[in-house]
């Protein structure tokens, strides 16, 4: 059934700030932008807060690994977007997940039977220039040594050359065992000024690996949004149809959150999709879009932990023009915004954002797309 709303629908364009006092308090070190990002009880903390308010839409042309990487290190989260294969998306989340951590599970082995063709080759595929040299070729065999750039000279060097003839053997190593902390690793590799220190067992088994650039890039990025293992969080798209086997893919994978991406989210299918994982993973996911107190009151009773709203507002979105539905962004914000206010008689949380893809996949606004945090 239609219904007619004698209401205007407006956009944000048709909204200004009013400026109030500046005081000598307003200074950047007084300013704090972390935001939940997904409900919570009152008076516990949010188990999934970003450091920025500012995730990035769940589309092709802007959410790939490139952006989630850039975003995560900046404090924000990435949607990696689902209209792809499950194995492609499942792996560009490990590639964020694999990005920085603390103690890394190396995916770059060789033996010392290979050769030199392997290892330009390797470090071709993962664009990593440390190599693990381990007995069987695996990230947990026995350490016998490492390559790096230093090792070999591609110019004089033949490419059949074998490994154990110009790694750096295990003798030369320093290296760290198996249950030191991160500080203590750091603390090895600036005394003895390495760039990675492997972490090894009582039986020279290698475990981790800890990088210097790591230690470094958090410095420069004092905002970096991580997980408990010191790894960049990421989200994933996911849709109605094959969420029962893509759902456990990008779960194995490492994900942070999922979200529930569909143009019109005030659907019964997206409860379907939100009982099956609520029932079988503990993750955060999301739902939407949706652009009235209804279609929001569904999805939060349904389970969402934070709920998508926007509908039509926005210059590249082409739903209004595919199904005619739509409403004015604005609108549809404040409708959700006084709904939410009534959900069990609980504080929720608001936030808005938004992401043009003109100015290339790193340029996001608070405009066009919304999110709703629910509690």
């Amino acid at each position: 059934m239609a219904y007619i709303y004698n209401d205007v629908s407006r956009t944000f364009s048709e909204y200004l700030l009013i400026p109030n006092l500046t005081t000598e308090k307003c200074t950047p070190d007084n300013i704090d932008l972390s935001t939940p990002m997904v409900k919570f009880k009152k008076d516990e903390n949010c188990s999934l807060k970003l450091n920025i308010p500012i995730v990035s839409a769940i589309m092709q042309s802007v959410s790939n690994d490139t952006l989630a990487i850039a975003l995560a290190r900046c404090g924000g989260l990435s949607f990696i977007y689902g209209s792809q294969s499950i194995e492609k998306q499942a792996d560009m989340v490990k590639k964020v997940k694999k990005y920085k951590s603390g103690f890394v599970v190396s995916d770059s082995n060789l033996t010392i039977d290979s050769t030199l063709k392997d290892v330009i080759d390797l470090k071709s595929k993962t664009g990593h220039s440390t190599i693990a040299i381990t007995d069987d070729g695996t990230s947990s065999g026995k350490l016998l040594g490492l390559v790096t750039t230093r090792d070999y000279r591609i110019s004089r060097d033949p490419l059949d050359k074998k490994v154990k003839d110009f790694m750096t053997p295990f003798s030369k190593l320093v290296v760290g065992k198996l249950g030191i902390s991160l500080s203590e690793a750091n603390d090895i590799i600036w005394g003895h000024k390495l760039n990675c220190l492997p972490i090894v067992d009582d039986e020279q088994r290698l475990h981790y690996l800890v990088f210097r650039k790591d230690y470094d890039d958090h410095k420069q990025n004092p905002y970096e949004l991580l997980d408990s293992n010191k790894r960049l969080r990421v989200g994933a798209g996911i849709n109605t149809r094959d969420y029962k086997e893509r759902v456990p893919a990008l779960v194995e994978a490492g994900v942070d959150a999922l979200c529930i991406d569909s143009s019109d989210g005030f659907s019964v299918w997206q409860k379907y999709t939100l009982d099956y994982i609520k029932s079988n993973y503990d993750i955060k996911v999301g739902a939407g879009n949706v652009v009235d107190r209804e279609g929001f009151l569904y999805l939060a009773e349904a389970g969402a932990d934070f709920v998508k709203i926007g509908i039509g507002g926005g210059s590249i979105c082409i739903t209004r023009e595919q199904k005619g539905i739509g409403r004015g962004q604005a609108t549809a914000v404040i409708e959700v915004a006084k709904a939410r206010m009534n959900i069990l008689k609980k504080p929720v949380y608001i936030f808005l954002y938004a992401l043009t893809a003109v100015l290339f996949t790193i340029i996001i606004l608070f405009w066009h797309w919304q999110w709703v945090l629910i509690s």
